[in-house]
């Protein structure tokens, strides 16, 4: 009778793995942090979109904006036709300066094509005339190099040139080439407009850079122009 009672009864040692289990699980729980920034659970979705992409220089993937903003890749896709649909007008009449285009698998806002040289008469106008230091040094590069990306540059410059590159896009010395279809970066390389400010005809004309690097520096190759 005695043996009998015996499997009725909860040891504390049959109990210490069911409790270890539960003790456990919360705190797992607690600890987890999502990777990457996540908008507010209430983020009107196509605003945030909007945001996101007036501060990005490079085209932003439909995948990455879902991560940033915590929301199914669906949903964002909805929201990004919606905006498209927006600026183009529903009744096909324009409705906005500029468009949101998809290029080299990512989302983009350009100014159209029918407002080009409007913009860059202006951005020219409003510009000084000279130069920076870190601008000269970065068309350089561009002038050497491309077409060249701008996570290229910034290897070679060993600092960001996010700003950089874009007063030489709104001066017009550099322009978009094309962007890589595996990676989705823009590659830039230099315009007429620097030709003409160097005087020149052809890049062929640039001296070589080669005599003017410090031994056993990187980043040129040594016979390029």
């Amino acid at each position: 009778m005695t043996d009998d009672a015996v499997p009725d009864v909860a040891t504390p040692d049959d109990a210490a793995p069911d409790d270890a289990v539960t003790d456990e699980t919360p705190t797992s729980d607690a600890t987890d942090v999502p990777a990457g920034p996540i908008a507010p659970p209430d983020v009107d979705v196509e605003r945030a979109i909007e945001a996101l992409l007036m501060v990005a220089d490079e085209p932003q993937s439909v995948v990455g904006l879902a991560a940033a903003l915590g929301k199914p890749v669906p949903v964002v896709h909805e929201a990004i036709d919606r905006l498209v649909a927006d600026y183009d007008g529903s009744d096909g009449t324009v409705r906005r300066g500029f468009e949101l285009r998809e290029v080299g698998g990512g989302w983009r806002f350009y100014v159209r094509a029918e407002y080009d040289t409007l913009v860059s008469d202006y951005v020219n106008q409003q510009n000084p005339s000279r130069l920076s230091q870190a601008a000269l040094e970065t068309l350089a590069v561009v002038a050497y190099k491309q077409p060249i990306s701008r996570s290229a540059i910034a290897s070679i410059r060993a600092v960001n040139v996010d700003s950089v590159v874009r007063t030489l896009l709104g001066r017009g010395l550099i322009t978009e080439l094309f962007t890589d279809s595996e990676t989705g970066a823009i590659n830039y390389g230099t315009t007429d407009v620097l030709l003409d400010q160097l005087g020149i005809n052809s890049l062929d004309e640039l001296p070589l850079i080669s005599p003017l690097l410090a031994d056993g520096q990187e980043g040129f190759d040594v016979d390029v122009r």
